[in-house]
């Protein structure tokens, strides 16, 4: 039995939803400057769906970032999962649950393969996720020109489009995923062992505590997160998308929310509530400059000052709190 006492888990840092306040005041100040409304039903509903397919990716990758890893195959991950599902499914209600069923386990396969290649393989794990996301693409980019399949109608109206007043369903889910990776963070011993494996490996080794289990088990985590988003974006698109998930750039979108969300890339401090909050500010950008009609590039440029700033920061808190 392993000897590290059950400590509580770091709680994430709140200034994200700080900042996520300020961000939305502003941007409702602008927008109706501008002769616009952005707290209206529909641009509501647009930011939460946007929200949900970005936090599902995101809530995985803050559990391999907090045990000390990463994953850059995600994108991939979604891509194929949509794939999986709507081929699967065909159009018929009949097959949705083995679909959903099918579309998981491969995409906790491909999470199982990367915790290998981290643990056993003793591979840095930008390179390992990286090289299996590559290997997606060229199976992606190979036997797809475009979309596949057929989504079962079920899937499309419930978690695709059916809503609880203004939220969707698919962001209700989103919150029990996210509530339930809290759990698994704060209350058990699995999640105590995380956060230990990514804030000091060595001592967490010296406590009992199995690392590469721990890791591995992360990255399969992950991976059927990231497979999830994959179920909702098929069932907002009615099939299986190759180039979704890439599009979507929900590899690094993914990790820009978890450290916007007060995270730290090294491992062992941070949760998935600053990541929902990264997430929602990230959706919240997107929803203004929507209402702005400001161009891509623009979004872009805005996004990765904001992410600059907050990896700023935390730094300056981390080196504040190292020299106490």
């Amino acid at each position: 039995m392993s000897a590290l006492p059950l400590l509580p888990a770091r709680r994430p840092v709140p200034g994200v939803f700080v900042a996520l306040g300020l961000t939305l005041a502003i941007g409702w100040l602008v927008v109706a400057i501008d002769g616009g409304q952005l707290f209206n039903q529909s641009t509501t509903v647009s930011l939460l769906h946007v929200a949900a397919g970005l936090g599902f990716v995101a809530v995985g990758q803050t559990l391999v970032i907090l045990g000390g890893s990463l994953d850059l195959s995600v994108a991939y991950v979604v891509s194929l999962s949509t794939l999986v599902a709507a081929e699967t499914m065909n159009g018929s209600d009949a097959a949705l649950l083995p679909a959903i069923g099918l579309a998981l386990l491969v995409s906790a396969g491909i999470g199982l393969f990367n915790g290998l290649l981290v643990t056993t393989g003793q591979i840095n794990p930008f390179i390992a996720t990286l090289g299996v996301g590559l290997l997606l693409k060229g199976y992606l980019d190979s036997r797809y020109d475009g979309p596949a399949g057929s989504t079962a109608p079920a899937l499309v109206q419930t978690l695709g489009y059916q809503r609880v007043g203004p939220v969707p369903l698919s962001f209700l889910l989103l919150l029990a995923v996210a509530g339930a990776c809290w759990f698994l963070l704060s209350r058990t011993r699995f999640g105590h062992h995380l956060i230990a494996v990514g804030g000091d490996p060595e001592v967490a080794r010296l406590s009992g505590v199995r690392n590469d289990r721990v890791r591995v088990t992360a990255h399969v985590l992950c991976s059927l997160c990231a497979g999830l988003a994959g179920i909702y974006l098929a069932s907002r698109l009615g099939s299986g998308a190759p180039r979704v998930g890439t599009e979507g750039l929900y590899d690094l979108e993914s990790i820009a929310a978890v450290v916007i969300g007060g995270t730290a890339l090294a491992g062992g401090r941070g949760g998935v509530v600053g990541t929902v909050g990264g997430v929602l500010l990230l959706a919240g950008i997107d929803a203004i400059f929507n209402q702005l009609a400001v161009d891509a590039f623009a979004k872009q440029v805005v996004r990765g000052v904001i992410i600059i700033a907050a990896v700023a920061v935390y730094a300056r808190r981390a080196l504040r709190k190292a020299d106490r």
